[in-house]
């Protein structure tokens, strides 16, 4: 199974990561964690007021195992509206939890977002579901979006269009026993046109696709 899943992130990666005129990407920023929590209630005489609650610091996936405590992505407000900014608000957020998926194995936002006739999209779920069962992990493939753009026109296929430069991290793929399966280098940053609507309140992705030249 293994096997049949790294080809299938091969695929994905030659879909949403291959060679643009774009430059090249940055190493993605670390996530910051929550600040401390303290408690508001106020001490009542002779006892002592409450220890502050840090939360729970995240690490990234290695050859040691799977990432721990990931910040979940927080759709921004921008996203929420059918507006230019809005549309590319979301654009970044969709990306924003694909790389959360490849860290956790949870593809179940990118499934409430993304039609199922999206090949890529599907390729990609695929292999981070393969990747997070049965014990096995991955480390890497965290991804981030250095630029994003759109005309906010509706296409004749009545989508709006989204001009997205992809950068991706270098992959590790490990087996449950904590050997490593194989590693994949960092892609070229890509060049992707993402197909969506807005409908029910909410932006909806219908098909992702590489933009070729």
């Amino acid at each position: 199974m293994p096997r049949r899943l790294s080809a299938a992130a091969a695929l994905f990666l030659a879909a949403l990561v291959g060679t643009t005129a774009c430059s090249g990407g940055q190493s993605p920023p670390a996530p910051t964690t929550a600040a401390p929590v303290e408690s508001t209630a106020s001490a009542s005489p002779g006892t002592t007021s409450a220890t502050p609650t840090a939360a729970p610091a995240y690490k990234p996936a290695d050859a040691s195992g799977r990432a721990q405590n990931v910040p979940v992505p927080v759709l921004p407000e921008a996203a929420k509206a059918e507006t230019k900014e809005g549309l590319e608000a979301f654009a970044k957020y969709w990306f924003e939890v694909l790389s959360y998926g490849y860290e956790t194995g949870d593809v179940s936002r990118l499934d409430a977002m993304t039609s199922v006739d999206c090949r890529s999209c599907e390729k990609a779920k695929a292999v981070i579901s393969g990747w997070h069962a049965e014990g096995r992990w991955l480390a890497g493939g965290r991804t981030q979006t250095p630029s994003v753009s759109t005309t906010f026109r509706v296409a004749p296929d009545g989508n709006y269009q989204v001009a997205i430069q992809v950068s991706q991290s270098a992959i590790s793929y490990y087996n449950a026993d904590g050997s490593l399966f194989r590693s994949d280098p960092k892609p070229d940053d890509s060049g992707n046109l993402m197909l969506a609507v807005f409908r029910q309140g909410a932006w909806f992705v219908n098909n992702i696709q590489r933009i070729v030249g």
